[in-house]
C-alpha cells in the first residue's frame, strides 16, 4: 500500500489494480490523506477559495433517475430566478466578498443563450475583477462558444460515470454518454477552465467504474474535478438506494489531488449533508474549494438535488465567519481571490467558432 502511495506522490503511473486497491480501503488511509495534502500545500498552500453558488433555476428537461429535479419528478418545486434577482445576488455575494460566481442549474430552455450572455457580459462588467462559472448542463459547441465569448471564465459538467454501460443504468435511452463526454472536450478546446466529476457509491457502481472515471479524467485533463457522495432521493426511481460512503469519496479526493496536483477540487455540500465535519475532512484530504449559497434564501430548499440538502448555516454565504472559523479550525485559509488553477491564462479570450 506505501509503495503505491508513494508512486502517486510521486507522480508515477500505477496500474488499474493498484488504484482499485487504493479505492477499496483495505489499509489505514492516514498516509494517504497526509500525501495528499501535502501536495495541496505544496500547490495552492493553505488558502481554501470560496466560489459563490447562485442556483437559477429548478427546472429540467432531463430525467436522469437520480435526479431530485428531474423532469419527471411532478412533486418537486420549481423556480426560476429573474436575471434581476440573479445580479442581485451576485451585487450580495460581491459586497460579501466573493470573486467567483457559479449561475448553476438545471437544463432549462428558458434560459437562452441570449439570457445567459447577458447575464454573464452584465456581471463581468460590473465586476470585472470577478470570474463567472457556469454549470447549465449539456450545450452545443455554438452556444458555448458564445458564454466564453461573454466572458465566461469556467464551466462545470460532471460527467457523472465514464462508463457506457453504468451510464445506461442511470439515465434514459435520451441521454448519451459520448455526446457528454463530447461537451467536455469542446468546453476545453474553448479555453474555459472546465470542471467535470463523478458520484460516488452510485447505484450498480462498482470499483471499475471509478477506475474508469480517473482514466477519462486523466484523458481530459480538467482544470476542476467535483466528486460527491450519491444521495438518494424519495422522488426517484432510486429512492431505496443506499446513500455513497464518505470514506472512499474522501480517498478518492486523495487520490485525484496525488494524479492532479493543480486541479481546483470542492469540499461539496453533498459531504456536509451525510457528515457533520464532512467538508472539513475533504479539505484534509486534499480538497481546496467550497462554495457558499448565495441563492436566495426562500428557493434553497427547492434545488433539492438529493433529499435532507444541508439549506442553513455554514454552507450559507450570510454565516461566512462561522465558515472562515471552521476552515481555520481545520488548518487552512478563507481566500476570496478569484483562485484560478494555476496554469489558466486570462487573457486567452479570443474565441472562434
Amino acid at each position: 500500500m506505501t509503495e503505491i502511495i508513494n508512486k502517486l506522490f510521486k507522480g508515477s503511473p500505477v496500474s488499474d489494480d493498484e488504484l482499485a486497491y487504493i479505492i477499496s480501503g483495505e489499509y489505514n488511509d492516514s498516509l494517504l490523506f497526509e500525501k495528499a495534502d501535502a501536495v495541496r500545500q505544496k500547490v495552492y498552500g493553505k488558502e481554501v477559495f470560496i466560489r459563490g453558488l447562485v442556483e437559477i433555476s429548478s427546472y429540467c428537461k432531463n430525467n436522469c433517475y437520480y435526479c431530485g429535479i428531474r423532469a419527471g419528478n411532478k412533486d418537486a418545486e420549481r423556480y426560476r430566478l429573474t436575471s434581476a434577482e440573479i445580479f442581485s445576488c451576485c451585487r450580495n455575494g460581491y459586497e460579501l466578498g466573493f470573486r467567483t460566481f457559479v449561475l448553476q442549474g438545471g437544463e432549462d430552455d428558458a434560459f437562452s443563450d441570449d439570457i445567459i450572455c447577458s447575464l454573464v457580459s452584465r456581471i463581468k462588467s460590473e465586476f470585472p475583477e470577478c470570474a463567472v462559472t457556469l454549470s447549465l448542463g449539456e450545450k452545443s459547441y455554438e452556444s458555448f462558444a458564445a458564454y466564453r465569448k461573454a466572458g465566461a471564465d469556467r464551466y462545470l459538467l460532471r460527467h457523472e460515470t465514464a462508463d457506457e454501460a453504468h451510464y445506461r443504468m442511470l439515465h434514459p435511452a435520451s441521454m448519451d454518454l459520448s455526446h457528454r463526454k463530447q461537451c467536455l472536450f469542446d468546453l476545453k478546446k474553448l479555453g474555459f477552465q472546465t470542471g467535470a466529476g463523478f458520484m460516488v457509491g452510485s447505484p450498480f457502481q462498482t470499483v471499475r467504474e471509478l477506475v474508469s472515471d480517473i482514466r477519462f479524467l486523466e484523458e481530459l485533463k480538467p482544470e476542476m474535478i467535483g466528486i460527491g457522495p450519491f444521495i438518494h432521493h424519495s422522488q426517484t426511481p432510486f429512492a431505496d438506494r443506499p446513500d455513497g460512503s464518505v470514506s472512499v469519496t474522501l480517498r478518492l479526493l486523495s487520490v485525484l489531488r496525488l494524479m492532479f496536483p493543480e486541479v481546483l477540487l470542492p469540499a461539496t455540500t453533498a459531504m456536509g449533508t451525510l457528515s457533520g465535519d464532512g467538508r472539513e475532512r475533504a479539505l484534509k484530504a486534499g480538497a481546496n474549494v467550497v462554495m457558499p449559497n448565495l441563492s436566495p434564501v426562500g428557493v434553497r430548499k427547492k434545488y433539492s438535488l438529493y433529499e435532507n440538502k444541508i439549506c442553513t448555516g455554514e454552507e450559507a454565504a450570510e454565516c461566512l465567519n462561522c465558515l472562515k472559523n471552521r476552515i481555520r479550525v481545520a488548518g487552512y485559509e478563507m481566500s476570496f481571490s478569484r483562485g484560478d488553477h494555476k496554469n489558466y491564462n486570462r487573457g486567452a479570450t479570443d474565441v472562434k467558432i
